[in-house]
């Protein structure tokens, strides 16, 4: 991938970036980079306008995971067609729109500097999106190039990867990671797949006036991750760690969806973050 990518004009890159910013704000308490960094994505990734549009577009071809190569070309050909029908001086208006609220709201001059999983599969497809709309012969073989990289990425199954790929995955280890403190202390966390999805729920179901939707899905979650909790004690021989689960499990059992709020999301993203190490531990 070219070093001169653009990634302020990435819209998968920038919409992970926004939801990793709004993650630790949460998990730091800044409720004002929340409401500021929340209010952005609502006022641009909005139905109708051109950047939802491509938004739509680049998820579907990030997410998709088809089995064979020839649904893969058929999906890589509605794409280029669906892509060829954006207003493409809309959409470069619409993302320097962007750009500047996001400089002038969040000031920060680290936000781009984030680090986002598979960047460089985001970047191809961005750049593939790009090319296909300029119809410019002198890119033709880039676009080959990259037609064949998107395809080989719509066949790759989209695991999710370990929180800490060489984590030392013994009982000592796990109970620094899933213990009390992860209840009581407040820290950076490492955005997952599952924390990036419970952000992007919350800011679309509250926006939208729809706070119940989101407390059946937290509900959903903690019942989820106790479940996992109680199949870990059952597999655990390890008294003092046994003891911590019971007040681990007491802690879930107490979290409350009543009120959905900027602190009820962050209380549940540790739990998101939890039941994704529970599974990876029984997994590994």
């Amino acid at each position: 991938m070219s070093k001169s990518h653009n990634k302020k004009r990435n819209v998968g890159i920038i919409y992970e970036q926004l939801l990793r910013y709004i993650s630790v704000a949460l998990v730091e308490g800044d409720k004002g980079a929340v409401k500021e960094a929340s209010g952005i994505l609502k006022r641009h990734f909005v139905p109708g306008t051109n950047l939802y549009r491509e938004f739509r577009l680049f998820n579907a071809l990030v997410k998709t995971t088809v089995d064979t190569e020839t649904l893969a070309g058929r999906i890589l050909s509605e794409a280029k067609s669906a892509a060829l029908k954006f207003d493409a001086q809309g959409l470069r208006k619409e993302k320097s729109q962007l750009i500047k609220d996001i400089n002038h709201t969040l000031d920060d001059s680290s936000f781009y500097y984030q680090r986002v999983d598979e960047y460089r599969s985001y970047a191809t497809i961005q750049t593939l999106l790009n090319d296909w709309r300029k119809r410019d012969q002198t890119s033709l073989s880039r676009v080959v190039d990259y037609e064949n990289k998107v395809m080989k990425w719509l066949i790759t199954e989209k695991n999710e990867k370990p929180l800490d790929q060489h984590a030392d995955r013994n009982v000592s280890r796990l109970s620094v990671r899933i213990m009390t403190e992860k209840f009581n202390k407040k820290y950076g966390a490492i955005l997952k797949k599952g924390q990036a999805e419970l952000i992007q729920e919350y800011v679309f179901c509250v926006g939208n006036g729809n706070p119940e939707k989101f407390a059946n899905r937290l509900e959903e979650l903690k019942r989820h991750a106790l479940s996992e909790l109680r199949k870990y004690e059952i597999s655990c021989d390890n008294k003092i760690l046994n003891e911590k689960m019971v007040h681990v499990k007491g802690v879930l059992q107490e979290l409350d969806t009543s009120v959905v709020n900027d602190e009820t999301l962050s209380k549940y993203l540790l739990v998101s973050k939890l039941k994704s190490e529970l599974l990876e531990t029984d997994n590994g």
